[in-house]
């Protein structure tokens, strides 16, 4: 029930909790070393809106202690971007809303490797301290913090951790003459060792800034569309890994700025060649302990506190096989599954958030998914088990918020959990070929709003955004639908300009 005024008296709010946690206090006195040893000059206070956009603040380095302990204000609507409506009315809260309080993490302390005076933080939010209604209270409309606080429920719950790695690919684009970005920077040749060493100045960059920001990096490809990479690093825990995809994101953005190019997190900005997807390989794990991972870095001399580097390692995978089957998984992982199978379509519009992720769906020959069904190795469902003990979640761009994917992904499972429900069996043919024999499959939303309309209908998936998140979510991206619903597009023009005489 929400605290009122009259019970902060009797109890600690989760400001005042958050604050005073045990071992705070420390983490705050080893930040201040790191600061001095670092010569660190101004500290970025950041936090991740309703769309994934980083926001916050910044301060000079001498006030951390001072910002550590009462955190910094900023209006409700900065976690949703600050943006305005069709009607110029800011979205989710107005100007007559009050400022949350955001309290910066110390154990998320880092350097930045492109400017070494900046360090960089994450941020928790709260609700005002004066509210009249749960004063102090988390801020509902912080998706990481609901991230943190429903994956500690689920675990309680069910005793299992989701660990989660993405494979987030993005395109790099040359300017043209009018500053735009247009063409991308190399041809869509997907695996080309050769066009993979055009971009080598700037996967190499990304790839050193990311090692020493934590991300153990594994893997990377030239994929196929015009400048395209695909560059992994190991899977984590559900929020430590969106946390990654977040700082990556922002180390794309720096390298372009460096090589004079373009990073491109939309989803489609090409027809005839691959999207850029996001797609999220995911298991669920009893137990489990933190290993650090020096990503090539002095463990004495860290730019950044230890738990940067920090991933965790072992445990028993309830998606591994457990019957004489060497594919099926164990029962436990094909519940949660059969959870994310039934609201794959509700899931969607969380996974494929903007009105451009349709055309991923659209443009055919590609092997995007449209279809809500799951296999093994088969590209053509929704879901697919990539590797023993994992499956890869395939309806997700690069345009999603990792934060929000993760809540809705643990609230689809915590019903399959809860419901015992079954997946069906894994569908081992091309879905298309399934269908021309007479399976009835359930196809995926095929646009923004019929993605919306999805989620409006799913109390399951709703759970995944909890407090005030739901409807901040449906306003933004209602809005977004109707812009483009009522805009006249070059291919409007194209195509009806000179029908009748």
């Amino acid at each position: 029930m929400p605290k009122n005024s009259s019970s902060r008296k009797q109890t600690s709010t989760d400001l005042e909790s958050f604050v005073n946690a045990k071992g705070r206090d420390d983490k705050i006195k080893q930040v201040r070393a790191k600061i001095n040893e670092l010569g660190i000059e101004y500290l970025y206070l950041q936090f991740v809106s309703v769309t994934g956009k980083v926001m916050g603040k910044g301060i000079p380095a001498d006030h951390w202690e001072n910002v550590a302990k009462k955190g910094f204000q900023l209006v409700y609507g900065a976690t949703v971007n600050l943006f305005t409506n069709r009607a110029g009315e800011y979205l989710g809260y107005g100007p007559e809303a009050a400022e949350l309080v955001g309290i910066p993490e110390p154990e998320t302390f880092m350097q930045l490797p492109w400017a070494p005076q900046i360090g960089r933080f994450y941020c928790t939010l709260f609700r005002n301290r004066e509210e009249k209604v749960d004063p102090g209270g988390y801020l509902t409309s912080d998706c990481r913090g609901n991230l943190r606080r429903m994956h500690a429920e689920f675990t309680k719950k069910h005793g299992t951790m989701l660990r989660i790695g993405t494979e987030p690919e993005m395109m790099w684009l040359k300017f043209d003459e009018d500053g735009k970005p247009r063409d991308g920077y190399s041809k869509p040749y997907c695996y080309h060792i050769d066009q993979f060493e055009k971009l080598r100045p700037v996967s190499l960059q990304v790839i050193r800034y990311s090692r020493k920001m934590g991300l153990d990096m594994i893997q990377g490809d030239h994929e196929d569309a015009p400048g395209q990479l695909e560059l992994n690093w190991m899977f984590d825990d559900v929020l430590r890994n969106a946390d990654r995809l977040t700082t990556y994101r922002q180390i794309c953005a720096q390298v372009a700025r460096e090589n004079g190019i373009f990073a491109c997190f939309m989803t489609k900005p090409f027809m005839g060649v691959s999207a850029s997807g996001c797609h999220h390989n995911m298991s669920l794990w009893h137990g489990g302990k933190d290993e650090f991972a020096p990503c090539g870095n002095d463990k004495k001399k860290l730019p950044g506190m230890e738990d940067n580097y920090m991933y965790v390692r072992g445990g028993d995978n309830t998606f591994m096989p457990d019957t004489d089957d060497p594919q099926m998984p164990g029962k436990e992982g094909l519940k949660a599954i059969g959870g994310v199978v039934k609201h794959l379509q509700a899931l969607t519009a969380i996974g494929c958030s903007t009105v451009n992720s349709y055309r991923r769906l659209w443009d055919t020959g590609f092997w995007a998914p449209v279809f809500s069904d799951w296999g093994f190795q088969n590209r053509t469902t929704g879901l697919r088990v990539s590797a023993p003990g994992r499956f890869e979640y395939r309806s997700v761009d690069s345009m999603v918020n990792p934060y929000l994917m993760g809540t809705c992904l643990l609230a689809a499972m915590d019903d399959g959990l809860d419901n015992n429900l079954d997946p069906g069996k894994p569908e081992e043919r091309n879905i298309y070929d399934a269908m021309a024999a007479g399976k009835k499959v359930k196809k995926l939303p095929m646009s923004l709003g019929e993605a919306l309309d999805h989620l409006r209908k799913s109390e399951v998936v709703q759970r995944g955004l909890p407090g005030e998140m739901y409807r901040l979510y449906d306003e933004y991206k209602t809005d977004e639908w109707a812009r483009f619903m009522s805009t006249v597009t070059e291919w409007d023009k194209d195509r009806y300009m000179e029908c009748l005489p």
